[in-house]
């Protein structure tokens, strides 16, 4: 895991262990089923244990973390059925905003930042980050209250999916960012129809990459 050096542990807060934590899951750091212990957290971090609960409870909350009773927590591991389950949520969600948002014909500007952002990144580079970033962006923009909470929901677990997905080249940049771009066209032409079919065929898109992976690596 990533160390806090230079940090004692009264100075460390919940959300800082939280974010490095955070940051080594998705990285690949710290392998999906690797035990999380109050134990390992404080030592590696130099915090206090109620301070390591906290942080271990709050990913365990975003789904990057599964606990049993009377057990440690692990990190995720994701099952075909989960996968299937999180991309049919997730673009049931992001498709009812985008239409929401393309009737107003209004792109927000976080999500044209965020489409600008990926088109400049290599072809090769890292793209997830920026990938949540936009689609974040679209649903935050929607006129709704709810589907914002519902998306806050499930974003552990999207981002949990779609680093997996970025880590093994399942889709490249080039194809994310002409993806993203056809969605934002649709949206200021005030088309929902189209907005919301190409949300669900950029979303499904990934998931049916990363289900054939899951495939491969389990003799499918």
């Amino acid at each position: 895991m990533v160390e806090m050096a230079g940090a004692s542990a009264a100075a460390v807060r919940p959300d800082a262990v939280v974010a490095s934590l955070r940051t080594a899951i998705l990285a690949g750091t710290v392998e999906p089923g690797v035990a999380v212990t109050e134990a390992l957290v404080s030592e590696t971090f130099r915090v206090a244990r109620p301070t390591a609960r906290i942080a271990i409870d709050r990913l365990v909350a975003d789904g990057l973390l599964e606990r049993e009773p009377h057990h440690a927590a692990r990190v995720r591991r994701l099952g075909r059925d989960d996968i299937a389950d999180l991309f049919a949520a997730r673009a049931a969600v992001e498709a009812a905003a985008v239409e929401l948002l393309a009737d107003t014909s209004a792109v927000p500007e976080p999500a044209s930042a965020a489409h600008a952002q990926l088109e400049r990144l290599d072809a090769d580079a890292s793209y997830w980050a920026v990938d949540i970033a936009f689609h974040r962006a679209l649903v935050q923009g929607a006129p709704s209250t709810r589907l914002p909470r519902l998306h806050d929901q499930l974003m552990g677990e999207i981002e949990f999916a779609l680093a997996q997905v970025d880590a093994h080249r399942l889709r490249s940049t080039r194809e994310v960012a002409a993806e993203h771009g056809r969605i934002l066209d649709a949206v200021a032409a005030g088309d929902a129809a189209l907005a919301g079919h190409l949300t669900r065929a950029h979303i499904l898109a990934s998931r049916d990459r990363l289900l054939a992976h899951f495939d491969s690596q389990h003799g499918r």
